[in-house]
Formats: C-alpha cells, structure tokens, sequence
C-alpha cells in the first residue's frame, strides 16, 4: 500500500512550548496519582524538617561532651565573682570585725599602758573609733592584749588566730587560719552543691599562687587537690545519662527521617510507573483512535522515540524531581530559620557565603532549557532515522546509499551530541559549583565560629550544628539544581508525549447506530461521484470517481503508479473520510456505518507483510481465535505453504523471531493463508502476489478464486495477466475511471487498458 509518509528527511523541529503550561498539563494528568505524590511529599517533608531539628540536638551533644572534657570555666567564674563580690562588700567587713571580736572592755587598761608607745595608742584610738587601716601596725604585744579567744557561728576561734590573720593579711598574703577559714565566707551553692566557706578560701589561695589561671600548665593538677565540692562543679565529669538520653533521641530522630524518606521512594517510584503505564495504555488507545494521515506525516521511529524515551523520561522526571524540589525548599527555609534562631551572626555569615549558589542556578536555568528540548526533538528524529535504514537496509546496499545514509545518520547524531553536551555541561556545572560555595561555607563558618567562641559568645556545640546547617542548607542548592534539570527533561519529554496525546483523532462514530451484519450482507458497492484531497494538497487525487460493483463480482483496479488505486481501496476501508460525494454498501452510506463494522465486513491482504514474533500458527491465526489448527492446516495446503512449514523443526509451532528468518514470498504467502481464514463478504488483494516466483502464484491464483468465491473482491494488481478473469476491470487513470469493462471488452477497445496490457508483454 503506498502512502505519502516522509521518508528519511525527519520532521521539522518542535518549537519549545510554554514550561508553565506544560506543567499545569502535567498535574491535570497525574489524576489520582496526584494524591499520592502529595503524600510523598509530605513524608518528604517531615523528613525534612525532623533533618531540621536533629542539628540542635547535636549541638547539645557536643557541649555535653564538651563539658565533659573541659574545666567548668563558668562555674569557675561563678566562684570567683562570688569571692570577689564577698571580699569588696562591706558586709565581708563587718563580718571580720565580728570574727576579730576586740575586747573593747579592757581598751583603757591598755591605753594607760605605759608599755604602750603613744604611735600605738594613736592606732588604737582609730581602732576605737572603727577604722582598722592601721590594726596590722600594732605590735604582737599590743595585739594580744586587744584580742581574747572567742566563738563565732559555733566556732572557736583563737587569740593567735586572730593574731595571724591580721599579719598575714598585711603581706597580701590570703593564708588564713583554719578556724577564721571556716566562717569567713557564707555558704555557696552552684548546680545544686554546696562550697561551704573553708573551700572556697582553699579555692582563693589556689588562684591567688597562679600567675596565670588560664595558662598555667599545672591547673588540673592544681585543681586535683581541690575539695571534692569544688572539684564537682570545677573539673570536667562526663554525665553519661544526659549523654546517653541525647544520643538516643538523635538516633531516632534519624532512623524516623530515613524510614519517613524510605517510605516516599517507594511511593515516588511506584506512583510514576503506574502513570507511566497509564500514559503508555493512553497512547496505545490513540494509536487506534488516530487517522492514517498522521502516520503518512509522521516517522514511525520518532512516534517509538515518544511512546518510550519521552515516557521514560517523564517517569523519572516525577521520581526525581518532585519530591526532591519541596523537600529541598523544606531543607531551605527550615535550615535558614534554625540558623537565625541560633546564633545571626553566623547565619549571615553562612548565607552570604551561599547566595551566590542561587545566582549560579538561575543563569544556568536560564540558558539550558532550550537545550533539552532540543535534545528530545533530536532523540526522536535520530530514533526515526535509524528504524528506517534497518527496515531499509537491502534498499540502502542495493543502491549503494551507505554513505549517504551514514551522513544523515551523522548530521543527526552530530545535533543530538550537540544538543546533549550543553545540557549535559551546563548541567554538569551546578554540582561542582555547589561543592565550592558549600565548602566555602563550611570555611567561613568555622572562622567566624571560632572568634565568637574565643569571646564566648557562642559554645563549640554551636559551630557543630552550623556546619550542619551549612550542609543542609546548600545541600537543597545541588538538589535544585538535579530536580531542575530532571524537571526540565520531563516536561520537555512530556510536551511531545502530550502533543501526540492531543493530535486530532477520526471522528467519533458513537453516535453511529447502523450496522452491516455479516450474515445479511449481499456485496453491492457502489462510488457515487467521489472526491478526495489529501491534507495539504491543493489537487484532488480522486476526482469525480463513481462506479457500480454488484455482489460477488471479481472487480480489478488497475492504472499507473499514482492513479488513485490505493487511495480508492483506502476511501473504502474508511481509512480517510471522502471529501465529497458518497460510497454504498448495500444500500448503507458508509457515513452511516462505523469502521470497526466496515472492517469487519472485509479481508484485506497487502503487499506489505506483517509479521510478528510468535509460531507460525499463531501468525496465521492472528486475533481469529474461533480458528481451529485443522483449518490452518488445510489454508496452508491450498496455498502451497503446508511443505514448507513440515520441513521446519516444530512445524506449525515454530517460532519467528524476526522477519529475515523468512522469506518475502513464505512471509507473503502466511499473510493470504491468515486473509483466507477469515470469513466475510468482500476482499481487498492490493498487489497481493507481487512477492511470489510465478509457480506459486500460479497455485495462489487457484486458491484466490476458492476465496473469492461468492465474496465481492477488489484486486489491485500490477501484473494485469493475473486479473484477465475479473468480472469487472476498473481503469484509473488521474483519480478518475477512464475504462471499465471486462479484459476482452477492455482489449477491443483498444484504449488505456490494451496500451498497458501490451506494454507488459513488449517488455517482457
């Protein structure tokens, strides 16, 4: 059957659509699915935000540990600010005049005291009056005599005691009698332990031998000798159980976020190949619903390109893309909010540093779409090449074409290689320029974190969880930017897939209630002053036709090539809808019947052959399954194939798995045998015998008159030998019947016919 079909050329490149559109186009046509991929993203989201919240615990972590490593220096401060705030108050003042407790009773004996010199009893005098600037100026003989033992807070406290504190106080020295040790402080209380007043006076004396707290090498052997109350809140002591309490929670927090992304794979990939399988059973609907002039248009391999790559292309763009993209805009807002919350400083610090990763991603995006669309369109036309040199490769050979063949395959694949290295590098940058601004991040975290640590404005647990946070919030960045590029692919993919989905379908017949019974159908056809133009042509190709065939004739189409022959059998199959004009079949306008009725009606055998792979049997039987193996056997034995088959190792049930296997005249022959097995009331044979030698078709024209008997038959054959017996022969010639008549009518009149009868003979 010939056909306007473009043949190597391709079709002309798509112009990109509208990305919005096509997304929108996209959702409309999850349907349900859509619900499911909602609630993959969801899961996806609460992994995310538990991702989120697990940094925070971690920073606790460390400064646990940390703590647990390192002396207490806020402790430590809390103790000497203690001290220092005691000693300089005037309270602490009061209190040493109390321990001191003079005997103010006996002070006119010793100012009268002649041992006493007048210096002294001026000391003494201020002494009186309560200035003790000069208390340590006074002679141990003077002191004992002011001085008694005494008790304060229930402890003894002794005249040399007092004695000593008072010397030792005038050489800076803080090496204070045990018994003034004991209650020269009140009790202080940090993290719920008491440092009665004795410790921290030993704490005093530690700190007061240290030139240098922070840099004395020595500290922790210093602080070894501590009370044990001091060494408590002071030394560093790992509490396991708040260690072990947040290392679980952190665990599970994790083990949630992997089950919660565990569970959206599996709904992502499981939702996008049922999509796919009810994208691909959609185009397998339109592939019957579309009229034969798409396929005359169209390259079979670029409708294969769509149907699979772009398919394919779109499932893995819905299980790539669309849960990566709002887990990653989760990952975003929610890793910058926790920063900010955390400490501002380092957070401007880390999204300073990543706000050139979104400058990055948007040049890209901008310059790479165009590219992978035009990637698709490519695929699809190398695709299309490509099945037509395989099926053409004894044409290509013959003609010596190769070469020619092999330049357009270049020049195809040379666009393809092109259209696919720019995205593939333009894509192929976002990866490596997120790894340099997150590491670069990284980097400006830690330095910033250090000097605010060395302030103390922020704990080292801080800098661990921002380094985190630094990693989830570029992170997102890398999976925008592989979520982008697989978006992009699946709605350029899906443009086409759509496109094909969207192309204009034959007209709907369900309002079509006439039928054509098999059993009642008579075989009369009648072409009333038929007209027919083909998309895109300004000249009819069947101008005017009308004839009358009458039930059970043997009626012959011929003319030369382009007349209109198998236009006119295309017309009344219903293939193409006539442009004007009307065709009868018993009386019922075939506007009036469907095609699946009219189809049904006829036996149509091609010159094209059509195989597929399964056993011979199966091939012959094709969709008759009311077909018993006895009447396959007995088609095949009027067609000459019987022998054939019974020489091949399993007979009928040898399988086919690919054309060459067989030869065109064998594969032909199966082709008739399946036409003869079905029984209805007219046939089609468009060159049917063209691939057999002349004994065989000597052996096919015998079983064709068993097969034509009592059915109304149409031949279209090139060798007008085989149709000298046809009832009624058709002349076409430019869309129009010039001469009809039977083959002794026909020769008589010495017209079209006889010319083209005779010339086959000359030739031959």
């Amino acid at each position: 059957m010939s056909s306007n079909r473009r043949g190597m050329g391709g079709s002309p490149a798509a112009k990109p659509k509208d990305f919005k559109k096509s997304v929108k186009r996209i959702f409309i046509e999850l349907g349900i699915f859509k619900y499911f991929i909602l609630l993959a993203v969801l899961l996806s989201v609460l992994s995310s935000i538990i991702s989120i919240f697990a940094p925070k615990q971690l920073s606790k972590l460390t400064d646990e540990i940390t703590s647990g490593l390192m002396i207490n220096n806020s402790n430590l401060v809390k103790i000497s600010n203690s001290i220092k705030s005691n000693i300089n108050s005037d309270s602490f003042k009061k209190r040493i005049v109390k321990i001191l407790d003079i005997n103010y009773t006996n002070f006119g004996n010793v100012m009268t005291d002649s041992s006493i010199s007048q210096e002294e009893q001026s000391y003494i005098l201020k002494l009186y009056k309560g200035d003790f600037s000069s208390i340590y100026l006074l002679s141990d003989n003077t002191l004992n005599k002011l001085f008694t033992d005494s008790i304060y807070n229930g402890v003894n406290i002794s005249r040399s005691d007092k004695i000593k504190f008072i010397k030792e106080s005038s050489n800076n020295r803080i090496s204070l009698p045990d018994s003034i040790a004991k209650v020269i402080f009140d009790d202080l209380i940090i993290d719920g332990v008491k440092i009665n007043s004795y410790d921290q006076v030993k704490f005093m004396n530690m700190v007061s031998s240290s030139k240098e707290l922070k840099k004395d090498k020595d500290i922790y052997n210093k602080f070894d000798k501590l009370p044990s109350s001091l060494k408590k809140v002071i030394l560093p002591s790992m509490r396991l159980e708040k260690i072990k309490s947040i290392t679980i929670f952190i665990f599970i927090l994790y083990i949630v976020s992997a089950l919660l992304s565990f569970l959206e794979h599996i709904i992502m990939a499981n939702t996008s190949n049922r999509f796919a399988y009810k994208i691909r059973n959609t185009i397998s609907k339109k592939f019957n619903k579309l009229p034969l002039s798409f396929f005359d248009k169209n390259e079979t391999g670029n409708i294969m390109s769509i149907v699979t790559n772009d398919v394919d292309t779109i499932t893995q763009s819905l299980n790539q893309s669309a849960a990566m993209l709002v887990s990653s805009s989760t990952l975003l807002i929610g890793s910058l909010v926790m920063m900010f919350i955390t400490n501002i400083v380092m957070a401007f610090t880390a999204v300073i540093s990543s706000i050139f990763g979104f400058i990055f991603i948007g040049i890209i995006l901008s310059k790479s779409q165009k590219y992978f669309i035009k990637k698709q369109e490519s695929l699809g036309l190398l695709n299309g090449h490509i099945e037509e040199m395989y099926s053409s490769l004894n044409v290509i050979n013959v003609y010596n074409a190769s070469d020619y063949a092999s330049d357009k395959f270049n020049k195809l694949n040379t666009e393809l290689y092109k259209s696919n290295i720019l995205s593939s590098f333009l894509s192929g940058l976002m990866q490596p320029g997120m790894n340099f601004i997150g590491n670069f991040g990284y980097v400006a975290v830690c330095i910033v974190g250090s000097m605010l640590a060395l302030d103390g404005k922020i704990t080292f647990g801080v800098i661990v969880a921002f380094i985190t946070y630094v990693r989830l919030f570029t992170q997102p960045l890398s999976q925008f930017a592989q979520g982008l590029n697989s978006l992009q692919s699946g709605v350029a993919a899906s443009e086409r897939v759509f496109k094909f989905i969207d192309e204009k379908e034959e007209a709907d017949e369900s309002s079509i209630n006439s039928k054509l019974a098999i059993s009642k159908a008579k075989g009369n056809i009648e072409f009333k002053n038929v007209v027919f133009t083909y998309d895109g042509n300004d000249t009819p190709t069947i101008k005017g036709f009308s004839a009358k065939i009458k039930a059970g004739q043997k009626v012959a189409i011929v003319g030369p090539t382009g007349a209109g022959k198998t236009t006119m059998v295309n017309l009344l199959m219903k293939f193409y809808n006539i442009s004007s004009g009307d065709i009868v079949i018993d009386n019922y306008s075939i506007s009036k019947l469907t095609r699946d009725n009219i189809h049904d009606l006829f036996t149509m055998v091609l010159q094209d052959t059509w195989l597929f792979e399964g056993s011979i049997k199966d091939n012959i039987r094709y969709n008759q399954l009311d077909v018993s193996d006895d009447e396959i056997v007995k088609v095949c034995e009027v067609v000459g194939l019987d022998h054939y088959i019974k020489t091949l190792p399993k007979g009928y049930d040898t399988y086919i798995n690919s054309v060459d296997s067989v030869s065109a005249g064998e594969r032909q022959l199966m082709t008739i045998a399946r036409g003869m097995l079905k029984k209805s009331p007219f046939l089609i044979l468009d060159e049917a015998t063209s691939n057999v030698d002349t004994r065989t078709e000597e052996i096919v024209q015998k079983a064709m008159d068993k097969l034509i008997k009592n059915k109304t038959s149409f031949i279209i054959a090139h060798r007008l030998s085989t149709i000298k017996n046809a009832d009624l022969i058709l002349v076409v010639k430019d869309g129009n019947i010039v001469e009809q008549g039977n083959h002794e009518e026909l020769m008589k009149l010495g017209g079209s016919y006889a010319e083209l009868y005779n010339s086959q003979f000359e030739l031959e």
